[in-house]
């Protein structure tokens, strides 16, 4: 039997981060789904050290591995060909296998599918530790520090302890309630990846460029297509030394390739989402920041001053 949900995992040469993805999708780590209920599928683009499929399998039935050797820089073939093998009613894609997620992210997903006929579902994106990732050498933060922050927080048996170790990613960097610039788990229906194509492929520079970015704008302008982002859900990012987030990287060159394949720059996704879901503590402060942050655009939008700081209510 198929199941309801599949979802793919690229994964580059990461034996310390990838054991941790996997183990906040298993069955036993993702709340209100039952084992059987989805699958994921994990693809190796051509890691020097294979991806261990007895490490994959071990994280619960329905977990498999399957390896791309010699492979391309870019994940798109990689993401593509996972897209290709899923079973689910509905494909979501994560592009980096150092991405934990929350526990609600697979029940979130099932309780967005019948809110919308053509449903593009998502969450916002945080990078561990106190600084986005593209400047986490700047203020110390490496593998080690990582490990130990993780290691302050009962993660294993609440993953939603991860929020108070995160910050957002630069991506989710207007906040829960604005813009995305790209989805770190998309999810969408799999007669809507079939409209997609996938990744674009001509995207072929390390890391892929801003060939995720695409792919979330170019789902988000589907016809009809309702954007769905989970509140209180959510990826987190590991460190890892990734094309985009591990270091210097020339973003100008990223830029310049998308405008070339596409003929005009990047611009975020301007779709209204549907917000739904509900916030655990540990995510308050993010919520409580991200109005702050849709305020302060109102304010500029009406070209006045709003006030950000907490109104008293009733003693």
């Amino acid at each position: 039997m198929a199941p309801l949900l599949s979802v793919v995992v690229v994964a580059y040469d990461m034996a310390r981060e990838l054991p941790r993805t996997l183990a906040t999708l298993s069955p036993s780590r993702q709340r209100g789904i039952a084992p059987g209920e989805h699958e994921v599928i994990v693809v190796d683009n051509g890691s020097p050290e294979p991806v261990s499929e007895t490490m994959v399998a071990s994280h619960g039935e329905g977990f498999r591995c399957i390896r791309i050797d010699p492979a391309p820089p870019s994940p798109a073939r990689a993401a593509n060909l996972g897209i290709a093998e899923a079973r689910g009613q509905v494909i979501g894609l994560v592009v980096d296998g150092a991405r934990m997620s929350s526990p609600g992210l697979l029940a979130g997903v099932r309780r967005a599918l019948p809110l919308a006929a053509r449903p593009v579902i998502t969450a916002p994106a945080w990078h561990l530790g106190s600084a986005p990732h593209m400047h986490a050498r700047e203020i110390g933060h490496d593998q080690v520090v990582e490990d130990r922050l993780l290691a302050s927080v009962p993660w294993e048996t609440d993953g939603y302890s991860l929020f108070s170790i995160s910050v957002f990613a630069g991506s989710s960097g207007r906040g829960i309630f604005g813009p995305m610039g790209e989805s770190s788990s998309l999810f969408l229906p799999g007669e809507m990846w079939d409209e997609l194509g996938g990744l674009d492929e001509a995207f072929d520079e390390p890391g892929g460029g801003l060939v995720n970015h695409d792919l979330y704008h170019r789902a988000c302008s589907l016809p009809d297509a309702q954007l769905v982002s989970l509140l209180g859900e959510g990826t987190f990012h590991q460190f890892h030394g990734g094309a985009a987030t591990g270091g210097p990287t020339d973003r100008d060159a990223m830029k310049e390739r998308y405008e070339e394949l596409r003929g005009r720059p990047y611009r975020p996704p301007s779709n209204t989402a549907l917000h739904i879901g509900e916030v655990p503590d540990a995510a308050l402060v993010h919520i409580e920041r991200s109005a702050q942050l849709a305020m302060q655009r109102l304010g500029r939008r009406r070209g006045t001053h709003l006030a950000t700081e907490p109104i008293s209510g009733p003693a």
